[in-house]
């Protein structure tokens, strides 16, 4: 399976040197996931490759306009011959979670527009994206760490991008929990020591004991994910 990813932004240099690396890096190397980082500013028609101006009904500001997102927008469409699932970064879409990701994983094609400035003309929105989506309730410069946010975290769902499918399926927020407690040596650290049930060999134990300390976590940290008994 080829997870691909174009990204439309005013920042292109930043997902080379940022993504290039670790799992994410070595998943590109192997073809299992794909990162296009689109410059909008080549597609601008203006000569000074402008692609902010003021905004109509005057305010603070800039505003991204419509010609070189739509025409950078357009240059993935006629190369594939289908309109990819297309999202924007924005702080007014559903904020993202791990559900999000698996359910965003099986489009297998994702563009995704980064916005600056006081945002994007509201008709590029309303021309090509599908979704908005937030990666929470603060504000940042750009939509590109988001962008950033959500490759990491698809990307680890695709098979073959991590060493096995237990490696995520037991990290936190994928079952709903969070993640148990992890040890490795010294057996003991300051006093601190492992707990014994770890160092005992009988695995049914020991996944009991970890799925008791996934619920305790989850409601001293964050109660608010358990929602109901579906999840203890």
């Amino acid at each position: 399976m080829l997870m691909r990813f174009d990204v439309l932004t005013l920042f292109p240099d930043a997902f080379n040197s940022i993504m290039a690396d670790s799992i994410i890096g070595n998943a590109r190397e192997k073809g299992i996931i794909e990162i296009n980082p689109i410059n909008i500013r080549d597609y601008s028609s203006n000569k000074h490759k402008k692609v902010d101006d003021y905004p109509y009904g005057g305010g603070s500001g800039m505003v991204m306009t419509v010609q070189p997102i739509y025409d950078a927008f357009s240059s993935i469409v006629n190369s594939v011959g289908y309109k990819p699932r297309t999202i924007y970064l924005s702080p007014q879409g559903r904020v993202f979670n791990q559900k999000i990701a698996n359910e965003l994983k099986s489009y297998g094609h994702i563009v995704l527009l980064c916005g600056h400035y006081e945002g994007i003309d509201e008709r590029i929105i309303e021309e090509i994206v599908d979704e908005e989506i937030s990666i929470g309730d603060y504000v940042l410069t750009g939509g590109e760490l988001p962008a950033m946010v959500m490759i990491d975290c698809i990307s680890r769902l695709v098979p073959g991008v991590l060493s096995s499918e237990a490696a995520f399926m037991e990290e936190s927020h994928y079952n709903g929990l969070l993640e148990y407690p992890q040890y490795t040596r010294p057996y003991d650290f300051m006093g601190r020591k492992v707990p014994d049930i770890l160092l005992s060999g009988h695995h049914a134990n020991i996944e009991k004991w970890r799925r008791e300390q996934s619920i305790k976590r989850t409601l001293e940290k964050r109660p608010d994910l358990i929602k109901n008994e579906d999840n203890i």
